[in-house]
Formats: C-alpha cells, structure tokens, sequence
C-alpha cells in the first residue's frame, strides 16, 4: 500500500481576487492567496496573532469553480499537496524559492456572513406523492393475517 504523506489540509481567507489564466493545453488554473491566522495567549496572559500567507493554484474544473465563487476575504477550506520551486531572479541573480499548495479539493466555509457570490438555488415545487394504496381492512378476505410491521 502506497502512502501519501505529501497532503496539507489549510482553512483561511482568501488575500486577493483568484486569477483565471490558461495553460497551452487551455487547462483551466486558478492562483489565489490564502491567510491563516494563529492566535493564542502568551505567557503574560496578552492575546498574540500571528498570520501565515500560502499560494495557491488549482487546475481545471477546481480552478473554475474557485474562480466563480470566491473573491477577496471569504472563507475557504483546502486540501491538496506542497511544491517547492527554486530559481535565480534575473535582476539580480539571487536564488528564490516559494512553497505553493496544489489545491485538489476545497469546501466553502461559512462564517455566519451573507455571503452573494454562490447564487440561491432556485425553488423547487414540492414533489407529488401518490396516494397511499388502499390497505385491505382486518379480518377481511385479502386480510392473510400477518401483522403489517
């Protein structure tokens, strides 16, 4: 059995509006921000805040949807996979390097805010039940005496 222990689970805010581009294939990518706050009491009781900022990209109909829902500060929940990337900056030769999550699957998160960028789901009419098939009253002929549970 094969393991993958390269897998992150992140719930943040959204930093900044996703980005739409397409690959040469036309393959649908999203990039997009993500804050994670931390916060905690330190030992002189003050309430402390730290906040961490993630890149994130999504392919195809993950980046599509991403795309059409979120925008700057909603909530989302991710999950997907780290990649390093390393290279030297032509201006000034020095090595960079950034850590991005490949986003596979993400949930909206609610955080009790109307939010208007995922439409309502139209009304739908009640569905029609038939009515309850005639039962054969006790003790008559149709009645094979079993007991109806």
């Amino acid at each position: 059995m094969s393991l993958n222990y390269n897998r992150v689970i992140l719930a943040g805010r959204i930093t900044r509006d996703p980005q739409l581009s397409y690959t040469p294939a036309q393959t649908p990518v999203v990039d997009f921000g993500l804050a994670i706050n931390k916060r905690w009491k330190g030992k002189d009781g003050e309430k402390r805040e730290e906040t961490c900022f993630v890149d994130c990209r999504a392919f195809a109909k993950t980046a599509e949807t991403i795309n059409q829902y979120f925008t700057k500060g909603m909530p989302i929940l991710v999950e997907g996979e780290l990649h390093f990337s390393s290279w030297e900056d032509k201006q000034d030769g020095k090595k960079r390097s950034k850590l991005r999550v490949t986003v596979h699957k993400f949930e909206f998160m609610g955080d009790g805010e109307k939010q208007e960028a995922a439409p309502a789901p139209a009304p739908q009419p009640a569905p029609q039940q038939a009515p309850p098939a005639p039962q054969p009253a006790f003790g008559s002929p149709e009645d094979d005496g079993s007991i109806p549970f």
